[in-house]
């Protein structure tokens, strides 16, 4: 561990080369009358990193003017008066663009995303979006990529283990974690639902009309099914129930052997030994409700279904009661955290934990 404030050998050679750097920056500045961060990254061999912190200090000193992904020259002296500030678009402040990574943009996460942009637009915040495909590997791609591009902040869902030190704490700009609690041991901020309260939630709702022998069906596979799992504990156990004898759906069965384990829940419906059950996904759920019909039982008198995540749960041909993750918020409350960060950057971190909503449709819970 350092002790002292004395300059690695690294940070020296840095220091050795940034008066360099910054008067090839300049120079080509005055040829062409803007330059892109990467392109002169490129040229001079150091990373884009590197050339955002020159052209920032550049800018600090009014010798150019900053943009995203780049600089142009500012405005130019004429006359004998003193020289003015360095250019600056309306509001003395230039326009943010914050990087955005999730794992897909088809299942959980486009309301995620939808409310970070509506969030975004209504502040003048550019939103750039990155895909991981659940791949730490490729996260970590797309963050360089984005940081190439000189984006100010990002918004990260991150597909990792959850390391002590995980590799995003050591990035140049702001993160903001959207979804997950990696990282609990380190100071990341994050957004996240309150997943263990929406289980809670929905065992509170159905032990309130009496079910006495209520399961959880979830999906190992799920980034949310440790969280739901303890929810569905305590909310178990704050109404003095034990959980039933089912069966688990573990994240190396096979799809259709997935699909195949839900009939089980259908036989002990069958037999007396459950009479509800919460469901995650919505998808499962209407599986669910469909093996019920083709056995002749009928929801919620044999078995009410509570589903976790209402996105097509309404549109069954019997609409199902649902718990409803507050994405969109989740997006909103993460752009707008990162922006008072980046205007205060000694602020203590925060960490925001949204609740869900549990929306009842009486047919099937009731």
């Amino acid at each position: 561990m350092r002790t002292t404030l004395e300059p690695t050998p690294k940070e020296t050679e840095w220091v050795m080369h940034a008066e360099e750097r910054h008067q090839a920056i300049l120079h080509r500045l005055r040829q062409s009358g803007s330059i892109r961060v990467s392109d002169v990254a490129g040229e001079l061999g150091v990373s884009s990193v590197t050339i955002r912190r020159d052209v920032e200090t550049l800018d600090e000193r009014g010798l150019l003017a900053r943009v995203h992904g780049g600089a142009v020259l500012p405005e130019t002296r004429t006359g004998t008066g003193p020289a003015p500030e360095p250019w600056r678009p309306p509001g003395g402040q230039l326009p943010r663009t914050f990087g955005m990574i999730v794992p897909d943009a088809s299942s959980y996460y486009p309301e995620v995303i939808r409310g970070a942009r509506e969030a975004a637009g209504r502040h003048g915040v550019r939103l750039v979006l990155g895909i991981s495909r659940y791949d730490e590997t490729e996260e970590r791609a797309q963050a360089e990529r984005l940081l190439a591009d000189d984006v100010d902040a990002l918004l990260l869902a991150p597909g990792g283990t959850g390391d002590t030190t995980p590799w995003y704490a050591e990035l140049p700009v702001p993160v903001m974690l959207v979804e997950s609690r990696q990282g609990e041991d380190s100071p990341a901020e994050y957004v996240i639902s309150d997943h263990a309260y929406g289980a809670r939630l929905a065992v509170r709702h159905l032990a309130g009309l009496g079910r006495r022998r209520i399961a959880l069906a979830v999906r190992e596979d799920t980034p949310h099914a440790a969280a739901l799992t303890e929810g569905y504990g305590t909310g178990l156990a704050t109404a003095g129930l034990d959980a039933p004898e089912a069966p688990r759906l573990t994240s190396d069965t096979a799809p259709g052997d997935q699909d195949g384990r839900l009939d089980a829940y259908v036989e002990l419906a069958e037999a007396g030994a459950l009479d509800a059950v919460l469901v995650h996904d919505d998808q499962d759920a209407l599986l669910l409700l469909s093996r019920l019909r083709g056995r002749d039982l009928a929801v919620p008198k044999d078995l009410a279904i509570v589903a976790y995540g209402d996105e097509v749960a309404a549109l069954a041909d019997t609409p199902l009661t649902a718990v409803a993750p507050p994405r969109r918020a989740v997006g909103g409350a993460a752009v707008d955290l990162l922006l008072q960060r980046l205007g205060d950057p000694d602020r203590p971190p925060h960490r925001l934990s949204i609740l869900p909503e549990l929306h009842v449709r009486s047919s099937t819970a009731g």
